[in-house]
């Protein structure tokens, strides 16, 4: 059976897609940098949807690429 992806993963995957570092993401989105070290770490699992909303916009993808 396969895993499901967490959305942090999915965050990260897309990040390093990027080629942007964690705090070069952070001033780009307009999250702060522990706060997107958490949810890439699984430590919040379910960030906020204005936070998740920051994240997509700052990758260029819809929310939903991130949550599935």
């Amino acid at each position: 059976m396969a895993t499901k992806s967490s959305i942090g993963e999915n965050i990260k995957k897309s990040r390093t897609r990027l080629g942007l570092s964690q705090e070069d993401f952070a001033q780009k989105s307009g999250v702060k940098y522990t706060t997107l070290t958490k949810i890439e770490t699984g430590v919040i699992k379910t960030p906020s949807v204005a936070i998740m909303a920051k994240i997509a916009k700052a990758l260029d993808v819809a929310i939903e690429d991130l949550i599935k």
